[in-house]
């Protein structure tokens, strides 16, 4: 797994700088801190295991204390360098690593499915590094740290192996470091002088840093406007009690990068214009970086639950009803307390309120598989209910540190980026989740400890950002004005009321998501029911359907990403709901799966045409320290009504069946978009 985040970050790198003298002088200016801490490390690490495999007793003997010794030394190593993009990815994979090998002595435990499943035999294990875990998910298997183990077969040669969770965060950081790598030039702090660290990236009076053909320009570190960016090197918010940087670098430190000297060939001006696309600048941004890799993170593990809750009440109840329940007990909190998380947010610190969001779901998610499995299957509904609850409170403070963390430029890229994310994890989390559930088969369990853990990595990252501090109107800087909840609710819905694009928009949101809540529901019995599979079981083509979905999500947030900005959002939008309305009544006369697949494609796209702009409206036009509320607010009113359209759904198939339900569900999609068509303000917003 490491072999490969290293090639596929070369090969990004490589792509990205054009040359690969390019790439080597990058890596070359790269100072890493604690090196020979890092070399010990790898020395003990893999030195105690070669020792033991040659029978050596006294490594045998100390096993654990050599192993912890280190695994110790590569974290401490990794920790100084945490600046480094990607190299916190990396510690929260040998973190992962660690904990599973100290639990067991100085073991990794591999689980015999997954073994089996990646194509080996017990006899292909002779390694005595490693410790076989039995088949079986119960107490052993948690007690043996089973969830962080080599749990994730991967059967396709000449790669084939089982990895654990740790092995793909490790990846991951090794791909991002030397991407990022390629792409910027770092400079040390004791460098900052010479290179005009206090006007953040310009030259030093009197320092002569233009070489011949090389110029230099404003750093890359934050992606804030210069003000912002000012204010954060100054002031940095802690992070859980300590000044820590980020995953890619504080504010504080700027990175610049050498403006790359004209030539002739057409591969080096792609190369330079790549380095200049907003999405490489924001994969820059360290804050944002550790963002969007935490949610992406996160996200695969979502993707797994929600197949396995789904078809685990399914199977148990052969209900519509009871699995329409599923997605209305996981919305229905948006409706009665959206508001009110909003306003507890606007009072709290974002960057915090994320963190400690993150490591309550993962808390919660631990506990449906022993309700489920311990014949309280109705007890699912509350702890989903819980779920939902808790990520109330994440996502309108997702929503308000973004526009802190990004330039105002780049604000509408960094939404498509952060939906891209989310669509990356539909096109490859949903094959990957069915897949898993499948071969998991008794063992569910499995998937939401997985998406447990995922919410832990999250968090670690989202910890590890450096967000400036936020200046509130009518009090100090970073302090807000303390009124009653009900007095804040209520300045959110004046300010909400009098807006007439936002209202506008949430009204029409309202309307058009309706739809997506019908087809959120009726989606798995769509697939079970209606559509002409072939061979083709029922869980598989409900992945497919939904991966036909995060394919047309990727497709449409990458390209509103590229002309959204210089398009008008209001008009957008309506065109988003009409298009995603045409798609879903077209469902009910599709009758075969390809014309099915490519209807959830264009729903996909349609999706991200209308929810980027939306997303970008409320940022743009809303104060700093009114947005949590107002969110919240939207969140209530569009998600109020995505949960009436579910729990409805379910009743109306029973009766009437799928298809009629889903066309009439898609027409009133288009009758939201053509109803904001009539609003001149939108039109020009």
């Amino acid at each position: 797994m490491i072999l490969i985040g290293i090639a596929l970050g070369l090969l990004l790198g490589l792509l990205v700088r054009g040359s690969l003298s390019g790439f080597l002088a990058n890596l070359a200016d790269v100072r890493l801190r604690g090196v020979p801490l890092l070399l010990a490390g790898v020395i003990v690490r893999f030195g105690t295991e070669g020792a033991i495999n040659r029978g050596f007793a006294p490594a045998e003997a100390l096993r654990l204390p050599l192993f912890s010794l280190g695994f110790a030394l590569l974290l401490f190593g990794l920790w100084l360098n945490r600046r480094q993009p990607g190299i916190l990815l990396g510690f929260v994979g040998i973190l992962s690593n660690a904990t599973a090998i100290a639990v067991n002595g100085g073991h990794m435990p591999i689980w015999e499915p997954a073994l089996t499943a990646a194509g080996f035999t017990l006899a292909d294990v002779p390694s005595t590094f490693h410790v076989v875990l039995p088949p079986p998910i119960d107490a052993s298997f948690l007690l043996h740290a089973g969830p962080i183990a080599d749990v994730i077969p991967i059967p396709f040669s000449p790669i084939r192996n089982v990895a654990s969770v740790g092995d793909l965060f490790l990846s991951g950081g090794f791909a991002f470091f030397l991407f990022a790598t390629a792409v910027r030039r770092y400079v040390e702090p004791e460098e900052l002088a010479v290179a005009g660290a206090a006007d953040l990236g310009q030259p030093a009076a009197g320092e002569g840093l233009a070489e011949e053909g090389i110029g230099w320009t404003r750093p890359w570190s934050t992606g804030l406007a210069s003000g912002l960016a000012q204010a954060s090197s100054l002031d940095r918010p802690l992070v859980l009690g300590s000044a820590a940087a980020g995953m890619a670098g504080p504010s504080s430190v700027p990175v610049l990068r050498r403006a790359p000297t004209p030539t002739p060939g057409v591969a080096i001006r792609l190369a330079r214009r790549a380095r200049e696309h907003p999405y490489v600048r924001l994969a820059l941004n360290g804050s944002f970086s550790a963002l969007w890799v935490g949610q992406l993170i996160s996200l695969f593990g979502d993707r797994a639950n929600q197949i396995a809750v789904v078809f685990l009440v399914l199977r148990a109840t052969g209900s519509p009803v009871a699995v329409a329940l599923v997605f209305v007990a996981a919305t229905i909190p948006n409706l009665l307390l959206g508001p009110l998380a909003g306003t507890f947010v606007d009072r709290w610190s974002h960057q915090e309120t994320m963190v400690v969001s993150d490591l309550l779901r993962g808390a919660a998610v631990l506990l449906i598989p022993v309700m489920a499995f311990g014949g309280n299957l109705l007890l699912v509904y509350p702890l989903l209910f819980l779920v939902t609850t808790i990520s109330l409170f994440f996502r309108p403070a997702r929503t308000a540190i973004l526009p802190r963390i990004v330039s105002e430029g780049d604000l509408l890229t960094a939404n498509s980026a952060m939906w891209i994310g989310e669509t990356l994890a539909d096109v490859v989390g949903y094959p990957l989740a069915g897949l898993f559930v499948a071969f998991l088969g008794p063992a569910l369990p499995l998937a939401f400890w997985f998406d447990s853990a995922t919410y832990v990595a999250s968090a670690v990252l989202i910890a590890s950002m450096v967000v400036p501090p936020l200046v509130r109107r009518g009090g100090a800087e970073g302090e807000p004005r303390r009124e009653g909840i009900r007095r804040e609710l209520v300045a959110g819905w004046r300010f909400l009321r009098h807006e007439t694009v936002l209202l506008t928009n949430t009204l029409q949101g309202a309307a058009g998501q309706f739809a997506a809540g019908g087809l959120t529901a009726l989606t798995a019995v769509y697939a079970e029911s209606v559509i002409s599979r072939g061979s083709v079981t029922p869980e598989a083509t409900y992945a497919f359907l939904e991966t036909s979905i995060g394919v047309g999500n990727l497709v449409g947030g990458f390209m509103i990403g590229l002309v959204g900005a210089h398009l008008a959002k209001g008009r957008v939008v309506a065109f988003g709901y009409i298009l995603f309305g045409v798609c879903v009544a077209l469902l009910a006369v599709a009758g075969a799966l390809p014309l099915a697949l490519g209807l959830f494609l264009g729903s996909g796209f349609a999706n991200m045409v209308y929810i980027i702009p939306s997303q970008t409206l409320f940022q743009e036009r809303t104060p700093p320290d009114l947005i949590g509320r107002v969110v919240g607010l939207r969140f209530s009113l569009v998600f109020g009504a995505m949960t009436l359209a579910m729990a409805i759904s379910g009743l109306l198939a029973s009766v009437l069946g799928v298809e009629p339900v889903l066309a009439a569900f898609g027409l009133l999609a288009v009758a939201a978009g053509l109803g904001g068509l009539l609003v001149p303000a939108v039109r020009a917003a």
